[in-house]
């Protein structure tokens, strides 16, 4: 099989690393390899911030719901959706006064850019996620980081026009991480569709979770639910983290947009 699509095939989230340092050259091509990722427009709309400060690590690893292997890992990169560089760029380049003389109003960044530059960060992301892979490092990636944004925004001093859309952590992993086996996913007659959205049925979707269900009624301590959907809405979607994420977004956006 093409060694890439074997290293994509076999990847899995790694949360407990080797104490051993990734070695400067390596951590050097993990970056360059993620500025070589696609970006709208060739405008590379995200920063990269690397995290070592261990004050700052044991920071995130309090805020981003409690999870403390976040101060272990040996590789942490923040990944930024970024409109503030090329804002920054457009005054110093006279558009506002340009804007001026034509009579019209400078825009300001808005809700379509913020997705745009989100979308332009996590593929470089992901990319660095590959590359690291191929080259023996495992990752995780850290969603929470969307919570709790006026504390990040301090850490890392984010001017407006940004927003941390993804942390991740990187590490070669341990024996145990190596032998633990991949986690499912969902068949793809569920997910692959053809010229048109296809909803599912109530019948499609216990067929979606019917691997998940068996697991669930197999475990213990969740006799409060009935189902693997009341189980997620109640642990991920309606979570605590979760309603924090959506406060946390909503304020940056407020921000964003003011």
């Amino acid at each position: 099989m093409n060694p890439v699509i074997q290293t994509i095939l076999s990847r899995k989230s790694v949360r407990a690393y080797e104490n051993k340092p990734i070695e400067a050259a390596i951590k050097s091509v993990i970056i360059q390899v993620a500025l070589r990722a696609p970006t709208a427009g060739n405008m590379m709309l995200y920063s990269i911030i690397e995290v070592d400060d261990q004050n700052k690590k044991k920071s995130l690893a309090k805020t981003c719901d409690n999870q403390p292997f976040i101060a272990k890992a040996p590789l942490v990169l923040l990944f930024l959706a970024d409109y503030q560089r090329w804002y920054d760029y457009f005054v110093y380049s006279g558009v506002e006064e340009a804007c001026k003389a034509k009579h019209v109003q400078m825009r300001k960044p808005e809700e379509g850019d913020l997705m745009i530059a989100c979308c332009d960060a996590l593929i470089a992301a992901q990319t660095a996620v590959i590359a690291a892979e191929s080259l023996g490092i495992g990752s995780c990636y850290i969603g929470d980081i969307m919570e709790r944004w006026e504390i990040n925004r301090d850490l890392f001093n984010l001017p407006p026009y940004t927003f941390p859309i993804c942390l991740l952590c990187f590490g070669y992993p341990t024996k145990g991480q190596l032998k633990r086996k991949q986690t499912s996913r969902f068949d793809e007659r569920f997910i692959m569709f053809k010229n048109t959205y296809k909803k599912l049925t109530s019948q499609e979707c216990d067929e979606m979770f019917s691997s998940q269900q068996k697991s669930f009624l197999r475990s213990d301590g969740i006799a409060q639910e009935n189902n693997v959907g009341q189980h997620y809405y109640s642990k991920k979607f309606n979570s605590d983290f979760s309603l924090e994420m959506n406060r946390s977004v909503r304020a940056c956006l407020g921000s964003w947009l003011d």
